[in-house]
């Protein structure tokens, strides 16, 4: 078979034609495709067999666009079509910008000109070490340790695609180890700290007030704050449904998703004041949709209706990094310690702990897989609360102590 043709000892060259190009000329791709079984090598029908089903895949390949022609391809060539052919069809939207920001800002800009081939284990053990010199020598300002070990991570998923689709051989990060992770020890406020909050708020913005009051008491996600909608309130019980977070939202274009695990879906009964404080706060914003009448705008581009609890006025979605930045600002106007708005999650958990509520329904409170999750993470408030306990029978022992010697 034409289309099939032995050029070495063990190597076969696959010819597909992929149609003319603009002059009239037929445009042909090839493939060499190498076998290093002597088993299969013996076998002329079993060897035929093998070479007709990859010219077949190699076919099917060219005729739906899916072929990547290897020749000295630069690693920011073959990246643009692992973003067209494997990201945006496999990963999570989250992941994908989380792996765009680490392509724009360190990975394209130290391999980008560089051939795939060319690319070696020393070039990649070299390229941490030069993250990890830079997170030291800039101190608080630079790298974080589990952003150095992303990085890693998405240098494997391209890698691993590219000898998938036979580009290169072996992929030079799967010898590398992976970098040491550090975690950021948790500091979440402090009971004083949170009335320092809760009084700052008073002057803020009426969604913000909401937002973080909610984010104490239920000890919500972001996403899953900017997700919800007013007919996930259970007015008459006092109960808020979390189910479905907001993953992105911008110019029109808006990602709504379940949550992730089963767990994920859960029912948050609030204290009656904060029910109070959100119906005090729906009746405001049916007023300020009432006086928008057309100009509300609480649709995304395909016209689907939504019916945020936060929004803009106008009912366009926050974009899905507004919190984060206005709270960041609001702590520093404020002169209130600096923590991430995620914190406040974990703020809600702690005032749990301290109140003697039992890590069973914190985790279910949280959204947590299970117990041992919500044991690790908050291990240090737990041990702290039992250590409270037992202080609370000290109390108990010195004062029967203290009694019977006061006995005649």
């Amino acid at each position: 078979m034409a289309s099939i043709r032995q050029r070495g000892e063990n190597s076969w060259l696959l010819t597909v034609m992929a149609g003319k190009d603009a002059n009239g000329k037929y445009i042909r791709r090839f493939k060499t495709v190498t076998i290093d079984d002597p088993a299969l090598l013996k076998t002329k029908k079993r060897l035929d067999d093998f070479l007709n089903s990859e010219y077949v895949k190699f076919r099917e390949e060219v005729e739906s666009g899916e072929y990547i022609k290897p020749e000295k391809m630069t690693f920011r060539a073959f990246v643009e079509n692992w973003r067209q052919k494997y990201a945006i069809k496999h990963l999570a939207f989250k992941s994908i910008a989380a792996y765009e920001t680490q392509l724009r800002s360190h990975i394209l800009p130290e391999f980008g000109e560089m051939k795939l081939e060319d690319i070696k284990p020393l070039h990649i053990v070299d390229y941490l070490d030069k993250l990890e010199q830079a997170k030291k020598a800039k101190g608080n300002g630079g790298l974080a340790s589990s952003t150095i070990e992303m990085n890693r991570r998405v240098l494997m998923n391209i890698f691993k695609r590219a000898v998938e689709w036979r580009i290169i051989k072996i992929n030079p990060v799967a010898t590398v180890g992976k970098p040491r992770v550090t975690h950021q020890e948790i500091e979440p406020f402090d009971e004083n700290e949170v009335r320092q909050l809760l009084q700052a708020l008073q002057k803020e913005p009426y969604h913000w007030r909401i937002m973080i009051t909610l984010a104490l008491t239920t000890g919500m996600r972001r996403g899953e704050m900017l997700g919800l909608e007013w007919k996930h309130i259970d007015w008459k019980n006092g109960i808020i449904e979390v189910s479905q977070t907001l993953v992105y939202a911008n110019k029109g274009e808006i990602i709504v998703k379940e949550p992730k695990t089963k767990n994920g879906r859960r029912k948050l009964s609030l204290p009656v004041s904060v029910l109070d404080d959100l119906r005090e706060y729906y009746a405001y914003r049916v007023k300020e949709r009432d006086k928008l009448g057309d100009a509300w705008n609480g649709k995304d581009k395909h016209g689907r209706e939504w019916n945020f609890v936060f929004s803009h006025a106008d009912g366009t979605p926050f974009h899905h990094h507004t919190p984060n930045q206005w709270f960041r600002l609001f702590l520093q106007a404020n002169g209130i310690r600096r923590i991430r708005l995620h914190d406040l999650r974990h703020t809600s958990a702690t005032l749990l702990i301290s109140q003697g509520v039992h890590a069973k329904i914190i985790s279910e409170r949280l959204g947590h897989g299970n117990i041992s999750t919500t044991m690790n993470i908050y291990g240090h408030a737990l041990r702290s609360a039992d250590q409270a306990a037992a202080d609370k029978f000290e109390s108990l022992f010195t004062k029967k102590t203290t009694a019977k010697n006061k006995t005649p």
